[in-house]
């Protein structure tokens, strides 16, 4: 039996994996995506395309997390300054990273941290309220820890 739930976040799939990006309304994950996604179209990331804004529909299954977009919300995002804007979207994916914004235990130098979500453990990255994300997702993605 899959169990699934919707829950107050974005996605963007990025590579093979997909990165659930939560964070209080207004911390940023909508201007993430959308940072995400111009990376990809530079040359920063090799892809990534839009899962869902704001609501994520995420489900155990086989022991990984699948995410997809909400009927309601699929292929649309909002972008501060112009509304909701459709973007191209992929309609699954398997999630890989929980990225935290506004995250209250952020740390200069964080230990390796993980989160459950319906039973299944996943690498989180918590980032404070006061820096920007892109460039720690970047290097997130793309450095491994030493040692």
């Amino acid at each position: 039996m899959t169990v699934a739930e919707t829950i107050h976040a974005s996605a963007v799939v990025i590579g093979e994996r997909a990165a659930i990006i939560r964070g209080p309304s207004g911390s940023g994950k909508s201007r993430l995506v959308l940072a995400l996604l111009q990376a990809a179209q530079t040359g920063l990331l090799p892809y990534a395309k839009l899962i869902a804004d704001d609501r994520v529909k995420i489900a155990a299954a086989h022991g990984r997390l699948v995410v997809s977009p909400p009927d309601t919300i699929r292929g649309v995002i909002e972008v501060r300054g112009l509304g909701i804007r459709a973007s191209a979207y992929e309609p699954l994916a398997v999630a890989g990273l929980v990225i935290d914004l506004a995250a209250n235990d952020a740390a200069r130098m964080p230990e390796n941290m993980t989160t459950k979500l319906l039973d299944i453990s996943l690498p989180r990255l918590p980032i404070g309220a006061d820096v920007e994300p892109l460039p720690i997702v970047l290097a997130a993605l793309s450095t491994a820890p030493k040692g």
